[in-house]
């Protein structure tokens, strides 16, 4: 492991404009050709080592089928750590955020599975007890993808309304989002195709979701890494999914404390 993705990712005054009215952004080429190939097999065997999913797609719910999740790999493998770690993607993400710093709030593998199903529309922020919108999710695929593969897809500028619904992935989430979605008439926004390394960034607040993998043997493998704006506190969880959060990535801090705790480092 020789590549450090320490470098500036250069952002240009218009990809902030873009990011602060839409919610989320494209951004290509964050991460090389050359350097996704050194970490991709590291985050593909580690994702698959620690996940302890083992039903069949058609035996799981709608959320079990969207993709095979494992979270937090920085702290199971130390090859996981050095891309988690990337200062590169941390200071693309502040900078996007227009903080100076952020701290990690937690990591994900999302792989969908060929014939996986689609992931339903959602707010991340819904899962998150912080007192803060400065929250950023960084969507990477390791491998090359297109539509058929289940590419994400945004309502922009959704992210202005604030929290929607009361729900976490799954198929009300989905009913409630998509009449919101067509009520307010948000643009739909979805790449065509997305080169290993490309990368999307959205806010906590923006409605997202993805189709399914149509492809016949193709993984879609995607890891994501959720930024928060340092300084931000602990906030009260209003639903069991915060109570979860809480213990699972702020190490249980109590209400109105800062989000510092060991597994939220700074990392730019």
């Amino acid at each position: 492991m020789t590549m450090d993705l320490s470098d500036k990712y250069d952002l240009s005054e218009a990809d902030r404009l873009r990011f602060t009215a839409d919610g989320h952004i494209l951004l290509r080429s964050v991460a090389t050709a050359d350097e996704i190939a050194i970490f991709e097999t590291a985050i593909r065997e580690a994702g698959f080592r620690h996940n302890t999913e083992n039903r069949g797609i058609e035996e799981r719910d709608t959320y079990g089928k969207a993709f095979l999740q494992t979270t937090n790999l920085w702290t199971r493998d130390v090859a996981v750590k050095k891309f988690v770690f990337s200062q590169r993607f941390a200071q693309a993400a502040a900078d996007l955020l227009g903080v100076e710093k952020v701290r990690i709030y937690h990591d994900q593998a999302l792989f969908k599975e060929p014939g996986g199903g689609m992931t339903p529309w959602h707010q991340d922020q819904y899962y998150w007890p912080l007192d803060t919108d400065r929250t950023i999710t960084m969507w990477m695929p390791l491998v090359d993808i297109d539509e058929s593969m289940g590419m994400i897809r945004f309502a922009s500028g959704s992210h202005m309304k604030g929290s929607i619904g009361s729900q976490g992935i799954s198929d009300e989430s989905q009913e409630t989002y998509d009449a919101f979605v067509h009520e307010q008439q948000f643009e739909i926004a979805k790449a065509t195709s997305m080169k290993a390394g490309d990368a999307t960034f959205h806010l906590g607040w923006t409605i997202h979701g993805a189709g399914e993998n149509r492809s016949e043997s193709r993984l879609r493998e995607v890891m994501t890494i959720i930024y928060f704006a340092d300084g931000a506190q602990v906030a009260k969880p209003q639903n069991e999914n915060q109570i979860a959060d809480l213990n699972a990535w702020l190490g249980g801090k109590e209400p109105g404390t800062l989000a510092d705790g060991p597994l939220n480092p700074v990392l730019n």
